[in-house]
């Protein structure tokens, strides 16, 4: 088969690298791709957002599967795009439309979706320039700590949690005012959950589907949680406290009726589906749903699958699902980010990056790096992500912090605390 990889991260190098094992591969394109994922495919250079040329490709290179790695395409339409091509309508895809990508592009469909289908999540309001004196009441009604969301997308930064009422009274009116440009016209306000944050994955051909690992991102900064929001820092896989009984509470609760609630409404959606939850009180609650794989989730999700991935999206995309049982490994997989110094606010590109050729016991997957001219530099905040493997997790955690000791760009940064809150 020939596959077009959409997107340009972690998350694709990640993809990129577990469908490149595959028997059924003939050849791989990503687009635009990065300085890794020319190691396991061709890099094409071509924009996600381009459905024109992104469909002349397809023709072009006889593209049997096409994966979407980020949500932007998604959003836009992409598969919409493609599959309104009659000559490509044997070309299978993994990514929902247009209509089932609203429920990443808009917190506001996703809340009334759950809300809809009796799916557990925080108490919100929605609010816009017009009504922002309710939204100030409705803050009045909620205790400390307070969460503002950006009603589309924001590169991950579009949410906030504030300590003082007057604060978010104020940031709820700058967001409305265009703090995050049209992305937080409409501002979600929700009641903040108690508990510890963590991921499950599906992947699903709208009728089926198949629950991957969990997951556990670290999405602050600084060590101990502090500081700005970025695209992730590192995650774990298995989440420890996510034992049988709460992920059966996870499928029952939130996954299938998520599912069913999508066929209810007459909505397709094939792909990935992303649920960020809290765990309160042993009881799963929905933070936000994503149509696709996390970044850094999906680097350490991908490791442990045993399973042809490949084979996995093909089913998912020809509506096959259902015949497949994935397998994953038991042992814990960490990544942990190297970023930029800056990040996520300013930084510099085109810092050269070396030792790599030095790590042995971690799978390095690239971010946002590029070649110039045989040299392997920095070409984004977020820069690679160090993934290790072992049984215990505390090991795979030294395999990776060792693996950084060999690593160096300029103004290069990390956290050094990945997984102590689970210790």
């Amino acid at each position: 088969m020939n596959i077009l990889l959409l997107g340009s991260g972690g998350r694709e190098h990640a993809l990129g690298w577990k469908m490149a094992q595959s028997p059924l591969l003939t050849q791989l394109y990503i687009a635009p791709g990065n300085g890794g994922t020319a190691e396991v495919g061709m890099n094409v250079d071509l924009n996600p957002n381009d459905f024109p040329s992104v469909i002349s490709f397809i023709r072009s290179h006889a593209v049997d599967g096409v994966v979407v790695g980020p949500e932007d395409p998604l959003v836009n339409g992409i598969r919409d795009a493609i599959e309104s091509e009659e000559d490509l309508k044997d070309v299978w895809m993994i990514g929902p439309g247009r209509a089932g990508a609203q429920l990443e592009g808009s917190k506001e469909f996703a809340k009334d979706f759950m809300q809809r289908h009796a799916i557990p999540t925080a108490r919100y309001g929605t609010f816009t320039k017009d009504n922002i004196s309710e939204g100030h009441d409705f803050l009045d009604t909620l205790a400390a700590p307070f969460v503002l969301k950006a009603d589309g997308l924001a590169a991950g930064k579009g949410v906030l949690i504030i300590d003082d009422r007057e604060e978010a009274k104020k940031e709820l009116t700058s967001m409305l005012n265009g703090k995050f440009g049209a992305a937080s016209a409409k501002v979600v306000i929700e009641e903040f959950l108690q508990g510890i944050e963590l991921s499950v994955f599906v992947i699903t051909d709208g009728t089926s589907y198949k629950v991957l690992p969990s997951a556990k991102d670290y999405k602050r900064i600084g060590e101990g949680d502090v500081g700005l929001n970025t695209g992730g820092m590192g995650a774990i896989s298995p989440v420890p406290f996510a034992d049988e009984a709460f992920l059966r509470k996870v499928e029952d609760r939130i996954v299938a009726p998520t599912i069913n609630g999508l066929n209810a409404e007459e909505i397709p959606f094939c792909g990935f589906l992303f649920i960020g939850l809290m765990n309160v009180n042993g009881n799963p609650f929905v933070i936000e749903y994503n149509v696709r794989m996390g970044d850094p989730e999906t680097e350490v999700v991908m490791p442990r699958l045993k399973t042809d991935l490949l084979s996995l999206l093909r089913a998912a995309g020809t509506k096959q699902l259902s015949a497949e049982n994935p397998k994953f490994n038991s042992e814990t997989a960490v990544t942990v980010m190297l970023v930029s110094g800056g990040y996520p606010e300013g930084y510099e590109k085109g810092k050269e990056i070396s030792g790599l050729e030095k790590i042995t016991e971690s799978r390095i997957f690239h971010a946002g790096t590029k070649n110039d001219n045989g040299q392997l530099v920095t070409n984004g905040g977020r820069v690679l992500a160090i993934t290790s493997l072992d049984a215990e997790r505390e090991e795979a955690l030294n395999k990776s912090y060792r693996s950084i000791d060999q690593i160096m760009f300029d103004q290069m940064n990390y956290r050094k605390d990945i997984g102590f809150d689970l210790r």
